[in-house]
């Protein structure tokens, strides 16, 4: 019979420390003496490890096993929580004690314990491969030398290549009051591309990514080739940029990669808690058009391999492919079991949490927008006097008010409908909400990122996908030094 993901976490949380099924239902007997609202255990056993490459070799490594166990009692909108590294019966039972004194604190009694366990199937969205121990070090030190040595090989005027290779194998279980049992295995790897070129004292560089929930087989020679190409040509174009110029004017946003800007400036804003807290610029407008026609956006936790995708959510739902906007009109948001029960509206798979030492909040898993019918030659095309974001770098978003501050890593001025010339130092500055309504045209090319991202919020961050095709958005701020 072969391993399910529900077997691999039980041979792992559950058996080295003598804990069985009926273990876990006596801890919500003991948690449950008072009234809440819901209640959950998350086990989680992780592996990862990081390798770094400089000057041709490899200069720092790390290695870190770590596993634990979460303890939640909800009531109402309150929520007690406790967890420790030690899974044994005593560490469950004490974790229990410090939730109960969240007690009747609003809750209604629903979360009554269930005498039943179901054991819950996820989607199977990945191979539950271990990548920490497919490959020997050996072999994961050997994958950054020859990313390097693509590099270097494309130009000579590469001058530092700095690589970065990580892995994580992540085995999790979930333990509900209603009986509920759910597990995942997660692989992820991702490897990262930073290189720094020189033309006539001049340096720029140039950086880039990929992985996803693989192991490191992933990363075969045409795979890594392309990240070098792709760090290398945009270190390359900044050595012939000049300064970008400020002003208001059309920008056209690439396809891919340049969806952080709208899992930023609009995806935070339709997180459930802040929505449900009346935080968000978009809190209470679910049937309002906040959107130029054509634009649908949905978040997507189910597709296969992907860096945001999740077999399960951190409360054991499955994930769920979620139109949040569509064509123009606001649709519903994402949700946890808490928000979505003080809400009154379904839960939407989003429950996620950085580890077993966190609570779970609403997050995005892909986040993206769907392509339209103008090609992006056409969009470009159309643009007299404007500016062409081919790539992202960081950014900021203030989710109350929707403001916020991106800066390009490659972009060029577009003159008469032609891509001009590349410029440097270029920064977007605006509005979500205003964005989403100057948004003119909407590409055919629809790309998801190339596996990379990583979202922060409350101190906790998660893995995360992004995408869009190209835009073109009217009168947005553009901050230069030209």
């Amino acid at each position: 019979m072969s391993a399910t993901p529900l077997s691999v976490a039980q041979s792992v949380l559950l058996a080295p420390y003598g804990l069985t099924e009926s273990s876990i239902e006596s801890v919500f007997g003991e948690i449950l003496t008072h009234d809440a609202d819901y209640a959950d255990l998350f086990f989680q056993y992780s592996r990862t490890e990081g390798w770094s490459l400089e000057e041709g070799r490899v200069k720092s490594g790390s290695f870190n096993i770590d596993q634990g166990v979460g303890v939640r009692v909800v009531a109402g909108e309150k929520t007690a929580f406790a967890y420790s590294d030690d899974i044994s019966r005593e560490a469950l039972s004490s974790a229990a004690a410090a939730t109960r004194g969240i007690a009747r604190a609003g809750g209604n009694g629903s979360a009554g314990k269930s005498n039943k366990t179901v054991a819950k199937a996820g989607h199977s969205l990945y191979t539950f491969n271990d990548p920490v121990s497919s490959f020997s070090d050996a072999d994961k030190v050997r994958i950054l030398e020859r990313l390097e040595q693509f590099a270097r090989a494309i130009d000579p005027r590469v001058k530092e290549v700095m690589g970065r290779l990580s892995g994580e194998y992540d085995v999790v279980m979930v333990a509900r009051h209603d009986g509920t049992l759910a597990a995942d295995v997660r692989p992820l790897v991702h490897i990262g591309l930073t290189v720094i070129a020189e033309q006539n004292g001049r340096r720029e560089q140039g950086g880039t990514g990929g992985g996803g929930r693989y192991d490191y087989t992933y990363f075969s020679d045409d795979v890594l080739r392309e990240i070098a190409h792709q760090a290398v040509r945009e270190a390359l174009i900044n050595l012939d940029a000049k300064p970008a110029p400020a002003g208001q004017m059309a920008v056209v946003l690439g396809s891919g990669w340049p969806g952080i800007l709208l899992h930023e400036a609009v995806g935070h804003s339709l997180e459930g808690d802040f929505n449900r807290k009346g935080s968000s610029v978009f809190s209470g407008r679910v049937g309002e058009r906040i959107a130029a026609r054509g634009v649908t956006v949905i978040d997507d936790g189910t597709i296969a391999d992907r860096r945001g995708s999740l077999n399960i959510d951190d409360e054991g739902n499955l994930t769920q492919r979620n139109v949040l906007i569509e064509d123009g009109i606001l649709k519903g948001y994402m949700q946890d079991s808490m928000n979505a029960r003080l809400m009154n509206v379904p839960v939407t798979g989003n429950a996620r949490r950085e580890s077993y030492a966190h609570i779970p909040m609403p997050r995005m898993t892909n986040t993206l927008m769907l392509g339209g019918e103008k090609s992006p030659e056409e969009i470009i095309a159309s643009v007299k006097h404007g500016l062409y974001a081919a790539n992202f770098g960081g950014g900021q978003v203030d989710t109350t008010s929707g403001k916020f501050v991106f800066s390009a890593s490659e972009a060029y001025m577009i003159e008469n409908g032609k891509i001009a010339y590349p410029v440097v130092g270029a920064t977007l500055i605006g509005n979500g909400i205003e964005s989403l309504k100057q948004v003119s045209m909407i590409g055919n090319d629809m790309q998801l990122d190339s596996g990379i991202g990583v979202c922060g919020k409350e101190g906790q961050s998660v893995p995360v996908g992004v995408g869009q095709p190209t835009l073109r958005i009217e009168g947005l701020t553009v901050g230069g030094t030209g």
